[in-house]
């Protein structure tokens, strides 16, 4: 598949852009600082995949109420990319999408989100989440490229979707009753469909003249048959139809 390499940057590249801050502790007779809490824990667990520290580490600065929003935000990014390395996707967006409803602006995250959905299989998100990309960043070049294969796949879908249930032929003029059946019948008009464009591209991959002719011979015998047989004790169209495509395609399917 396309997409199967989630989250391309790590851990690591998040840590050299968002610097952790350090507490400062007081001296002379200057006010106390208040601590701050410690990511570097968690960014150093996530980034050496450290199975045991990156699930506490993490959890100890993101459920901290004290954590500022700039450390808080690091600390979901780090996690959220080692939950998605882990293939843990639904927690993995959990955290992608709290880091974004505290800074909109991540076009990184909004990408690296979006490969996620695709990985799950929900393609309307996943696109959705790489135009949110390309709306921070038009230059993003990873969420161009997801963005625009996305797009075509859903175009090819929605193709799909607009003649399934219809066969290769008009309906409105069907006049045998193989052909209203086959107009009748969802399954049939999807096998229909899938016969005739399974032979037209047989003959375009004909190497010869003559083997365009004896693929066309053999497509003209089915539908003669079919036509005749049709409705005789003991013919099966859709067993007959199947078996046609198969033979056009191979035992393997193409």
């Amino acid at each position: 598949m396309r997409f199967q390499k989630l989250i391309q940057w790590s851990a690591a590249a998040v840590i050299s852009a968002l610097p952790v801050g350090a507490a400062h502790g007081a001296t002379g007779g200057e006010p106390a600082a208040v601590a701050q809490v410690d990511i570097a824990p968690c960014l150093a667990a996530t980034v050496a995949d450290d199975m045991d520290k990156a699930a506490t580490a993490c959890a100890d600065v993101i459920d901290n109420e004290k954590t500022a929003k700039s450390d808080l935000i690091k600390a979901l990014i780090a996690r959220g990319a080692w939950y998605a390395r882990h293939d843990q996707i639904d927690r993995a967006i959990a955290d992608d999408s709290r880091a974004l409803l505290l800074d909109p602006t991540l076009a990184d995250m909004f990408n690296a989100r979006g490969e996620l959905w695709l990985k799950k299989g929900d393609k309307p998100k996943a696109v959705q989440d790489f135009g949110a990309a390309l709306k921070i960043d038009p230059n993003h070049e990873k969420a161009k490229a997801n963005h625009k294969a996305m797009a075509r796949e859903l175009e090819r879908i929605g193709a799909q979707m607009a003649v399934a249930g219809k066969p290769s032929f008009n309906c409105t003029r069907a006049a045998r009753a193989v052909e209203k059946a086959i107009c009748g019948n969802r399954e049939l008009a999807d096998l229909d469909r899938e016969i005739y464009g399974s032979h037209l591209r047989a003959i375009r991959e004909a190497q010869s003249p003559s083997e365009v002719r004896k693929i066309q011979r053999e497509q003209d015998a089915f539908v003669a048959r079919r036509n005749a047989e049709f409705g005789r004790p003991g013919y099966d169209l859709k067993k007959a139809m199947q078996e046609r495509l198969q033979q056009i395609n191979g035992v393997d399917g193409y």
